[in-house]
């Protein structure tokens, strides 16, 4: 036989499904992608369907063994992280019951509402380390029993998507400990808790909860019939991952140690369209978790914890900028440039620019805000600038919001770590890598991985079959040989500006929720006096699913 030198990673994202081949030392060989398809409908609905979930999956294997020879005889194993968060119900038969509710699904945001504002939210986040939101498990499970018991009634396991392909490829119901605690858990505990199902209301539905599994600790083969599906060959072994955000996280640098073997203090960000800060930790006595905003997902490393904050909007507002430069080039009947010519003209532009001309806060997401706050209404804005600030100017201060968001999450959880590895669309920009850089006041380092959420997973089967002794073992390689030798410094007299003004950004934010409040009321039909639109830490039992919904980037 010959011999089996590579590793499968999926990784199943909302909108597009992913299939890498890696070699053992982590190296990426082939990539083959299809589009994923959501089903939105009426009062928020998104969903997807389980079967066709699984079939694109393993459409998309087949499309990978065109590109790389023999990809069935050399598969050593086969992993899958994929989106977070949402519900997978299947029966006794393991069936589906219904399509499965998407972490964008909104239909739960009334149950959630009621909950944050409840005496349960705050313990409920003590035990968890997470806060209440509308994409969990949790609201959508209260959602089905009020509107739905029928499939609830005819389900007998409650998988995640992740979840839901292992099954699939093994027949092995299980959940990772990154789900299953910080939605029904305790991370202290690393085990289910009964006093959070108590305090969620859902004691009774206990019963759906698959056993919990450590990433990269076990392995099942896949089955006959899932070899047919895919074109792999039967028996190779299936490896549980988390969900993509601690696997995007690992695979691009989230963790790292140092010479004397302690856990450094690095934190990672995601610049994608929206924006995911974590880093690790392994005092978890320390973390004291926020009922607001935020989620604790344990590692597949004894005793380390990720802290996690995540924003709604990051390359976004760049999206938005670009469409302005559109419009006003069509405006004036000037061709239009590439997008690549214009990112790389608004670069040089925002690098030239002097800081600190307006504040911008990048809240242009119909949806409001996720992190550090939860609000609905939340919008951008663009302050205290005047007729002198032109074009380059706002495209600095569009820059400069961007990563005061990201330093605003970060702040959340404490001191801002000493390193900060960044991946995402926005670690191909110069600008803002040197933004982040001075905006945190922390040396910026870039993964130059295009698939970190399919390698960080690839990363725990390699360890699973034991190609490495354990994940500290297989990080120098896996991770540490595809960060960028260049570290970007931050500059200590912006950094110093930036210190001044990060404060301002604050509270000019803190300050605009009652007029957020008073305009998303305007456009909802609702009452719009200032007066009556107070600013609330917990969303109104009619947003659409904006209540810290989700962490994908």
């Amino acid at each position: 036989m010959q011999q089996q030198d590579l590793i499968i990673g999926v990784d199943a994202g909302t909108s597009v499904i992913k299939a890498v081949a890696f070699d053992r030392e982590g190296q990426q060989l082939g990539l083959a992608s299809t589009p994923n398809r959501v089903l939105y409908g009426a009062h928020g609905a998104a969903e997807q369907d389980m079967d066709r979930t699984w079939a694109d999956t393993a459409a998309t294997l087949r499309l990978l063994a065109q590109q790389v020879p023999d990809l069935a005889g050399r598969s050593a194993a086969l992993v899958a992280t994929a989106q977070g968060d949402g519900t997978w119900l299947i029966d006794a038969a393991g069936r589906p019951v219904g399509p499965a509710m998407l972490w964008l699904d909104a239909r739960a945001a009334g149950e959630v509402a009621a909950l944050r504002a409840s005496a349960a939210a705050a313990p409920l986040a003590e035990r968890t380390g997470a806060a209440l939101n509308a994409s969990m498990q949790s609201g959508q499970l209260l959602w089905l029993r009020r509107h739905a018991p029928q499939r609830l009634a005819r389900a007998t396991t409650a998988l995640h998507c992740k979840d839901w392909l292992y099954f699939q490829a093994t027949g092995v119901r299980s959940t990772c400990n990154t789900e299953a605690i910080f939605t029904f858990g305790n991370y202290r505990s690393g085990a289910y808790d009964e006093e959070v199902l108590a305090l969620l209301g859902l004691p009774e539905l206990a019963r759906l909860l698959p056993p919990i599994v450590t990433p990269g600790s076990a392995h099942a083969p896949l089955t006959r019939a899932a070899a047919q599906d895919t074109g792999l060959r039967a028996g190779t072994p299936v490896v549980p991952a988390p969900m993509d955000v601690p696997a995007t996280l690992l695979g691009c640098g989230g963790i790292a140690y140092g010479p004397q073997g302690l856990l450094r203090s690095v934190g990672c960000s995601v610049l994608g369209s929206t924006g995911m800060h974590g880093w690790a930790s392994t005092d978890l006595q320390a973390i004291r978790p926020s009922a607001e905003a935020g989620y604790t997902m344990l590692m597949p490393l004894p005793g380390v914890c990720m802290r996690l904050m995540s924003h709604m909007a990051a390359t976004l507002n760049i999206d938005w900028l670009l469409g302005l430069l559109a419009q006003a080039a069509e405006f004036a009947g000037a061709p239009v440039p590439a997008r690549a010519a214009l990112l790389e003209r608004l670069d040089h532009a925002v690098l030239a620019a002097a800081p600190g001309q307006a504040i911008f806060h990048p809240y242009v997401a119909e949806n409001g805000e996720r992190g550090p706050f939860v609000d609905p209404c939340a919008r951008a804005q663009l302050s205290g600038f005047g007729a002198s600030l032109g074009l380059s100017g706002l495209a600095r201060a569009v820059y400069e919001g961007i990563v005061f968001a990201a330093r605003d999450c970060y702040a959340a959880f404490g001191p801002i770590p000493e390193e900060i590895r960044l991946a995402g669309g926005a670690a191909r920009s110069p600008a803002l890598r040197q933004l982040l850089a001075n905006a945190t006041g922390r040396p910026v380092r870039v993964s130059r991985r295009e698939e970190c959420g399919a390698a960080g997973a690839a990363l725990l089967a390699a360890v699973a079959i034991g190609e490495y002794a354990s994940l500290r073992d297989a990080l120098p390689r896996w991770v540490d040989s595809h960060l960028d030798a260049h570290v970007t410094a931050p500059d200590p007299a912006q950094t110093a500006l930036y210190d001044r003004l990060f404060p301002l950004y604050q509270q000019a934010a803190a300050r605009s929720r009652p007029l957020w409040a008073a305009l998303g009321a305007l456009r909802s039909g609702a009452p719009t006096g200032l007066a009556d639109a107070a600013p609330a830490r917990s969303p109104p039992a009619s947003a659409a699913a904006t209540a810290s919904r989700g962490t994908r980037a």
